[in-house]
């Protein structure tokens, strides 16, 4: 095993086990009950993600902090990749289903517009649009486009996403050797394409080169708090994470170029046991296409590569709830043939991803029945050590990418300078603390409508800013809401302490209803965007 592989498991392994010791440790005084050994037994597989989370960020922030070019001494490349000649013709290819093509076009016209070069450059669209006047909208804004393009609209949505580019591989990508896969909100500047297509000429054996992804600036104040910490632990983790997998990478399904006959001839996708299709695709595809021998890797520098986010919570919890739907599916592929060890941890990683959280969610209501079944037993000083480790590790990328944000000058003056910067970290760790124990709860029911034999929806997704109204909220969350109470009134009355060591973390389901309220409301947005509050670089430039 190579030295940057061994480096992470180490991490891993020491982060999971020292964790797991510690929660140990806290529960053993007062000798062990049917609840505590509940609790531990929760706890054991949720470990290994904050394990991943240290693993990931903290070679991650040295390499940030160390290395002249983080994304170049994690993905080395012979040849200058900033300004040699275009060889190969690329297919920029935008998948789109019930889009608002006047948010879509513009940034397509602009990316032409400075790429200037249409003999390696083509622009095809690809509609899974199925409704007729949605689709007249769509034919209409292509007619005015400024550019040359190509479009085509299926008439059948098989196979979803996935089935959208294959067709499009195996029909329409003529003479074109690389695609460029944007989704409908996906911007990427032509630096940063002709950047990646220089990559992939200068190697032959790379097959898929996944751009590092930034939220584009948002007016909202749920996407602008949301995207500000992405951006910082993205960064983070995404170094880190290439320092250790180097060609055994991840693709997210945009924002990443790949060649098109590989990507035709290994990438094709088997539906699973029982017919249903895989809906969580891109990570199947490159764990096939790295199988199949070809370098998949990630470019860990997020310049000039955007995508926009959720416009308030209920649109969130809705792509949380469709991803979920779409990793857990992975547990059929484990065993299947034609994937290397690490391509079988890209899956199983994809899978940790949601399963930990009903485990949190379980976890939280044992912690009350003990609490309440012996409220002089509640331990008190090793839980607080307990709730800072487990905070630091779980938060650790966002952590450590504050924290090389502001070793450097010219990285903190793109946020403003320092004091501007710690205000918008500070917002954005209550945003999320308050935001993490209701998506919990909501993964929670999302996996026991699964248990159920719900089928999970695939359905086009909103994009456009919108209030969200206290009913609409209500109707939403009123669960959350009952969870909270019922767990937090026995708690503060059997151990306040307790309560008050709980609430960072499960608080925000008694405020959920206003949270998602606020977080939608376009005064809470205007009053952060006019203090410059979890500005973007692109915001303040």
């Amino acid at each position: 095993m190579s030295l940057p592989r061994l480096t992470f498991f180490a991490l891993f392994a020491a982060t999971t086990a020292g964790l797991i010791a510690l929660f140990a440790g806290v529960l053993a005084p007062g000798g062990w009950t049917p609840v505590k050994l509940a609790l531990l037994l929760c706890f054991l597989p949720a470990a290994p993600w904050l394990g991943i989370c240290v693993g990931n960020a903290l070679p991650g922030f040295l390499i940030l902090v160390f290395a002249r070019n983080p994304a170049r001494f994690v993905l080395p490349i012979e040849g200058d990749i900033e300004s040699g000649a275009i060889a190969l013709r690329t297919a920029i290819a935008v998948t789109i289903r019930n889009e608002d093509m006047q948010a879509v076009l513009p940034p397509l016209a602009r990316l032409l517009d400075a790429l200037a070069d249409p003999t390696h450059f083509t622009l095809f669209l690809l509609s899974d649009t199925q409704d007729p006047a949605i689709a007249a909208a769509e034919e209409a804004a292509i007619a005015g486009f400024p550019h040359p393009l190509r479009y085509r609209r299926r008439a059948e949505n098989t196979g979803f996403k996935a089935g959208n580019v294959m067709e499009f591989l195996d029909h329409h990508v003529g003479e074109h050797d690389l695609v460029l896969m944007l989704d409908a909100d996906s911007t990427m500047s032509a630096d940063a394409v002709r950047r990646i297509v220089r990559i992939m000429q200068a190697d032959p054996t790379m097959g898929l080169v996944q751009h590092l992804t930034a939220g584009r600036p948002a007016t909202a104040a749920f996407p602008r708090l949301f995207q500000f910490g992405m951006r910082h632990g993205m960064r983070v983790w995404s170094v880190g994470q290439a320092f250790w997998q180097r060609r055994d990478g991840p693709y997210w399904g945009h924002n990443a170029i790949f060649r098109a006959e590989p990507f035709r001839a290994h990438c094709r996708l088997t539906p699973l046991p029982g017919g249903a299709p895989i809906l969580s695709h891109d990570q199947v595809e490159a764990a096939q296409l790295a199988a199949a021998g070809w370098g998949v890797a990630v470019w860990a520098d997020d310049r000039g590569s955007y995508e926009a986010n959720p416009p308030a919570m209920p649109e969130f919890l809705h792509r949380d709830g469709r991803w979920l739907a779409g990793n857990l599916q992975y547990h059929h592929l484990l065993r299947r043939p034609g994937f290397t060890a690490m391509g079988r941890w890209q899956l199983v990683q994809a899978m940790l991803l949601f399963a930990g959280a009903p485990l949190y969610v379980v976890m939280f209501a044992l912690a009350v029945v003990a609490a309440v079944q012996a409220p002089e037993a509640a331990p008190r000083g090793p839980i607080g050590w307990l709730a800072a480790a487990w905070a630091l590790a779980l938060y650790s990328p966002k952590l450590l990418g504050y924290a090389e944000t502001l070793l450097f000058p010219s990285r903190r003056a793109e946020y403003g300078g320092a004091g501007r910067l710690a205000v918008g970290a500070a917002a954005e760790i209550v945003f999320t603390l308050l935001l993490d124990a209701p998506s919990y709860i909501s993964k929670l029911i999302a996996m026991a409508r699964l248990a159920l034999g719900a089928k999970p929806a695939w359905l086009p997704q909103n994009r456009a800013e919108r209030g969200v109204t206290w009913g609409e909220a209500t109707r939403l969350y009123w669960i959350h809401t009952v969870v909270g109470i019922t767990c937090f009134a026995p708690l503060a009355w059997a151990s306040p302490a307790m309560a008050l060591l709980a609430l960072p973390f499960a608080g925000g389901l008694l405020v959920v209803i206003p949270f998602c309220v606020l977080t939608s409301s376009p005064a809470v947005s205007a009053w952060l965007r006019t203090r410059g509050i979890a500005a973007m670089p692109e915001e303040l430039r």
